[in-house]
């Protein structure tokens, strides 16, 4: 079912109004566990929707035992400045894209191979599977608890300013801001681009002073940061998958009693079940409004720019870096698309 942006609003408000009473109820004492959950998205994103009524419920389950703070729109810092406080322990819980982690964790932006997944149901066989347990795994190693269900962000496509992508030659020497990502500008650089990493705050005003001529994200990012208004084309190539992990400091969450552990551990999933589907129906209603706010759209053909991955050497090398454990996995989740 796609929803606008209107009923997902207006559903996100009945779920607070529903909810309320958890808000105004008043508890015997203060709560014995007070956690910080940080996030880069607006108020208004399906993340923080979702956080907070997760929030309202812990809170009630646990009988005003725990209560999760919700800071959005990067209320305590950036991504890596934030990753930074969720390691030392000033912050308990951050969402963060897995392409992001992987400065920490290298295997974690596996997810992010180019056209790995075909659809969404795809993604969440592999993410809900052997995969995401496998980065899961990794992601425990470096001291961070990684909750089992991952958050959806989107299918991740191309703006230009100057001109649509419909095959790989016309990224040649593209100017194009990505993620501080290495996996982002390999593949980018695979398909004759020039790419360069800016943070996403500043990714406006670089578009808007020709810094770079263009970018890619999902679309509800395109449209929640105004991009459109700095960019002319949209090319739906689907090129990434990416998502965000749902992390907790592992000190943080082992002082938590066995029967509070379970209240959070639920209602984030539960919340991260209820994100993917609301950001899947936001992705899918957004083309005709932007649409009408001037962006033209065009959908090409994966197969080239895919053979052309292949070509430039691109699977090869990250099959080599991720290992043959972890690209098996993926390589099944793809249908074997990648070899």
């Amino acid at each position: 079912m796609i929803l606008s942006r209107r009923i997902l609003l207006k559903t996100a408000l009945a779920s607070t109004a529903v909810a309320s009473p958890f808000v105004t109820r008043a508890w015997a004492q203060a709560p014995e566990f007070t956690y910080k959950f940080a996030n880069n998205a607006p108020a208004t994103h399906p993340i923080n929707v979702r956080a907070q009524e997760a929030s309202q419920k812990i809170l009630a389950e646990t009988n005003g035992r725990f209560e999760l703070k919700v800071f959005p729109n990067n209320q305590l810092g950036g991504d890596q400045d934030v990753l930074g406080q969720l390691r030392s322990g000033a912050v308990e819980f951050f969402v963060l894209s897995p392409l992001i982690l992987s400065t920490l964790i290298p295997s974690a932006s596996i997810s992010g191979v180019g056209f790995a997944f075909a659809d969404y149901p795809a993604v969440w066989r592999a993410m809900d599977g052997e995969l995401g347990a496998y980065v899961r795994a990794q992601i425990a190693k470096s001291g961070l608890i990684a909750m089992d269900k991952i958050w959806d962000n989107g299918f991740r496509q191309i703006t230009t300013s100057n001109r649509p992508i419909n095959t790989p030659a016309d990224l040649g020497n593209f100017k194009m801001r990505v993620l501080a990502s290495a996996i982002s500008t390999s593949m980018f650089k695979a398909l004759g681009a020039s790419p360069t990493t800016i943070s996403f705050a500043e990714t406006y005003s670089a578009l808007q002073t020709k810094v770079t001529d263009g970018q890619e994200n999902p679309l509800a990012l395109i449209s929640t940061a105004k991009l459109y208004e700095v960019q002319k084309y949209c090319s739906l190539t689907s090129h990434m998958w990416d998502g965000y992990w749902f992390l907790s400091n592992r000190r943080a969450w082992e002082r938590l009693p066995a029967d509070v552990k379970d209240i959070v551990a639920k209602n984030i999933n539960a919340a991260g079940l209820a994100e993917r589907a609301d950001t899947e129906a936001l992705n899918s209603s957004l083309q005709g409004d932007l649409t009408a706010k001037g962006l033209v759209f065009n959908k090409p053909d994966q197969a080239p720019f895919r053979d052309q991955l292949r070509k430039a050497g691109f699977y090869d090398e990250w099959k080599r870096k991720f290992g043959d454990e972890a690209w098996g996995l993926l390589n099944k989740a793809s249908a074997g698309g990648l070899d």
